[in-house]
């Protein structure tokens, strides 16, 4: 249950809607000619940044960074993108741990803009959440960011402005820590992977909320449910397709947006520019994989080459070698791999298998090595959509199931879609979720609610579950040095993710944005934070300002994070110090999904 307190830090405006606001400032047409002319050096082919092979690192503790349209040919058409400095991706930057840095960002665009420091510890005016943590930077205008550097790793950043993430204006952070290096290797890689779009992201949204599997073409066909009736027979196939024909989601929709539209990118190359690293055989190579994409989740391998996972969202853990891992919007790894061949490939492949983007390791430029096929793509499972449906089934087994199973399964299923029915026409159609002798309504307007989710860490996701591959989960990550709070929670809090996939909104509790209300957090107070996804989409969350301590399901400490990826029909709980004053986002990371109104304001007061 969320308590509701009046305290609010002083001299704070309640923000705008996130939808609203993005939708008002991002038509606006009006152009400062001042600002235009100022933006006039920038307005060149970035193309030559774009195809260099190293980005830009910038060092030391004063920066000055100019946020600007610049032209860029990423798919052979020219296009505007929002680059800061003139590149995509804007330059790395790179700190050390105790220094007080100085960032002096400037606005040439036309619209507001503001860049916000995935990840970092800080006070909230330093955030750069316009309308939550400060007003934003208005066009023609400098905005100076202060701040001490209080932690080392590999964190990123971007902006929280209108569409401009999508646009290109992200970058990565690589902090040094303030004692000798505990992680060793020979040479060290930035790896930052993202989607890059020649549309509108406005007319991206549009689609969406139109018909959201727009761009999904992954669709069940003929072929596939007589696969079905091979395999379990005619009237349970049946019954599948008829169930999840009452969700409005397709078993196949394992993203919103596909490579239909999206040009996958590895530190601003798409697969034909080849991003190259180079290496001497018996080197170790310290990779750091950053998501900064806007929609996409990528598994990352390097065929015949293991990797050693070492730090997770900045944090060092206790080292897990794996051959595979899936990487969430604004989550990082760090993996350390020694290559012994001459060359390999880098592959990073899109969850839904529409696409992937690859770079090359190798000794010398011009070697190459084979790039896999892209893996085919794993329909949703029963337990996706379901939870673990009753305490006795294997999470990850939905096969062998009896018609008088199925039949079971589709009575409840009607039950509980007859509940969250659009129409909303009696009085169950909103139904009471008890969290400590309270109650929190959901909207008509929810797709579904998962009455019995699956609480495992130990599943890599949809499309890697039995691959043939050692696959990275959440319950092989275990941040070293444990907790950095060894009290126990005093209270609890359950937020559930929740969505309409016909209307494409997104939502905590079946509140959008524009309409719910601040969540309260006591100053220095601990608490357990319960997450449970009724969707059948994965979604990232990021709560910022403070880290979110991830539990194993009998509640010991796993893994400190910033961004924690559920699952469909999963519950996942944290524990999180509230050790931050002031104002907060908290949002799935999925932009679209946060502009659709999965997003939430946190006041520590």
């Amino acid at each position: 249950m969320i308590t509701e307190h009046n305290a609010m830090p002083p001299n704070i405006k309640r923000p705008t809607s996130c939808v609203d606001y993005s939708r008002r400032k991002f038509l606006k047409i009006s152009f400062n000619s001042c600002v235009l002319i100022a933006t006039l050096p920038y307005l060149k082919s970035a193309k030559a940044q774009a195809n260099a092979q190293v980005v830009p690192v910038l060092t030391g503790t004063e920066f000055d960074l100019t946020i600007a349209q610049t032209k860029v040919n990423i798919t052979g058409t020219e296009k505007l993108a929002t680059t800061i400095n003139g590149t995509v991706p804007g330059p790395t930057l790179h700190w050390k741990e105790g220094d007080t840095v100085t960032l002096r960002v400037k606005n040439l665009l036309s619209e507001e803009t503001s860049l916000h420091w995935h990840g970092i510890i800080l006070p909230y005016q330093m955030d750069g959440a316009p309308q939550i943590s400060f007003n934003g930077i208005a066009p023609g205008e400098t905005f100076t960011y202060r701040f001490k550097v209080q932690q080392s790793g590999t964190y990123w950043y971007h902006s929280h402005s209108e569409m401009q993430e999508q646009t290109g204006l992200y970058g990565a952070i690589i902090i040094d820590p303030a004692t000798p290096e505990p992680i060793q290797s020979d040479r060290d890689y930035v790896m930052l992977l993202s989607d890059w779009t020649d549309e509108d992201p406005m007319a991206i949204f549009g689609k969406l909320k139109k018909h959201s599997a727009y761009y999904n073409f992954n669709q069940p066909t003929v072929v596939d449910f007589f696969r079905d009736v091979a395999d379990e027979g005619f009237q349970p196939a049946v019954e599948k397709r008829h169930m999840w024909n009452m969700m409005r989601m397709s078993r196949t929709d394992l993203a919103d947006i596909s490579a239909s539209t999206y040009t996958y990118l590895v530190n601003g190359h798409a697969s034909a520019d080849n991003w190259l690293g180079l290496f001497k055989p018996g080197e170790k190579i310290r990779l750091r994989f950053i998501n900064a994409s806007a929609q996409s989740f990528f598994d990352v391998r390097i065929p015949g080459l293991q990797m050693t996972v070492v730090q997770a969202d900045g944090q060092n853990v206790e080292p897990v070698a794996v051959d595979e891992f899936r990487i969430g919007l604004a989550e990082s790894y760090d993996v350390i791999v020694a290559p012994e061949e001459a060359a390999y490939t880098i592959f990073a492949q899109s969850m839904d298998r529409t696409g992937y983007v690859k770079g090359t390791l190798a000794t010398q430029a011009g070697l190459s090595a084979p790039v896999p096929e892209l893996d085919k793509p794993e329909p949703l499972a029963m337990t996706d959509m379901m939870g673990t449906m009753d305490h006795e089934m294997p999470a990850m087994d939905h096969s062998g199931m009896s018609h008088e199973q199925m039949s079971q399964m589709d009575h409840s299923m009607h039950a509980m879609h007859t509940m969250t029915d659009m129409t909303g026409n009696t009085v169950s159609a909103k139904k009471a979720v008890r969290v400590h002798h309270a109650s929190t309504e959901f909207a008509a307007s929810v797709d579904m609610r998962v009455d019995t989710p699956r609480t495992n860490l130990d599943d890599p996701g949809i499309g890697l579950r039995n691959n043939g591959r050692r696959v990275l989960t959440y319950s092989d990550l275990h941040t070293i040095g444990g907790t950095l709070d060894a009290r126990e929670p005093s209270r609890e809090m359950e937020l559930h993710l929740t969505g309409n996939m016909e209307r494409y909104t997104w939502s905590f509790d079946g509140v959008e944005y524009n309409e719910s209300k601040p969540i309260h957090f006591r100053y220095g107070e601990r608490l357990r934070v319960i997450l449970v996804n009724d969707t059948m989409m994965t979604h990232p969350v990021h709560l910022h300002g403070m880290w979110s301590e991830l539990e194993t399901p009998d509640e010991q400490f796993q893994v400190r994070k910033h961004t924690i990826v559920v699952q469909p029909a999963q519950r996942v709980t944290f524990l999180v110090t509230a050790d931050a004053l002031g104002r907060w986002p908290w949002h799935c990371h999925l932009f679209y999904h946060m502009h659709a109104g999965m997003f939430r304001e946190v006041v520590v007061s």
